[in-house]
């Protein structure tokens, strides 16, 4: 499989990154006491930090709400979908349990700040490729919706558009069956690639540390745009 960075992105912004992480032999489940605990807990601070602040004063929110303007996108319209989840925290509702995968995508989403995707490896055929959509992109959405994915950053495949940093599809989507996981960080552009590899380490590390199996990691960058895995 190649994954590749779209050099219409990179023209955009010569500093756009993304992660990969790919897990196999996972095993996914009901998430534990620890990972709810810990959302939730997560979710209690961020309501408090919001009553002196707003969700604008977060780095990342405010960095990949100018990331989508400088692609043309309206944020206010499609927001980031790390800035939903801080939306739904401050206006009182707490995310939903799913399963440990999804549950520990959002407390990465919260914790790093950005948006990340998390899909079924097995759903996804010969390449990735992270690009700006044109009318022929579309998606059944996990929102419910049909996504159009025109203008917008979206990731591809040979089948089409499966995935974004403002929602994914319900073709790719896991579940506790999923046995093979593939997992894309929306890398805010500022940060460095070396703290971008510890980030990516650390997510990897708890997420195997939490469904057993493997990880393998890669950085789409302007000096490596492509890599075959």
């Amino acid at each position: 499989m190649i994954l590749s960075l779209d050099n219409q992105v990179l023209h955009t912004i010569s500093d756009f990154k993304v992660g990969i992480a790919v897990y196999q032999n996972i095993v996914i489940d009901e998430s534990p006491k620890m990972l709810k605990g810990r959302l939730e807990f997560f979710q209690e601070t961020i309501r408090n930090d919001l009553t002196e602040s707003t969700i604008l004063d977060y780095p990342g929110v405010s960095e990949w709400r100018q990331t989508f303007k400088t692609f043309g996108m309206d944020p206010a319209r499609y927001p980031p979908s790390h800035e939903a989840l801080f939306r739904r925290i401050s206006k009182g509702y707490d995310l939903p349990f799913i399963h440990s995968a999804a549950d520990l995508n959002n407390f990465f989403s919260l914790q790093y700040e950005i948006p990340i995707g998390i899909y079924n490896l097995h759903a996804l055929h010969d390449y990735i490729k992270i690009t700006q959509g044109t009318e022929e992109e579309q998606f059944e959405g996990l929102n419910g919706r049909n996504n159009q994915m025109n203008g917008k950053l979206t990731s591809i495949d040979k089948k089409g558009a499966f995935g974004s940093p403002i929602v994914d599809s319900v073709r790719t989507k896991t579940d506790p069956g999923t046995t093979e996981a593939l997992q894309i960080f929306y890398i805010q552009p500022s940060l460095p690639l070396r703290d971008t590899e510890q980030l990516l380490q650390a997510a990897a590390d708890m997420f195997t540390q939490l469904h057993s199996g493997d990880s393998s990691l890669y950085l789409l960058h302007g000096k490596q745009p492509e890599v075959i895995i």
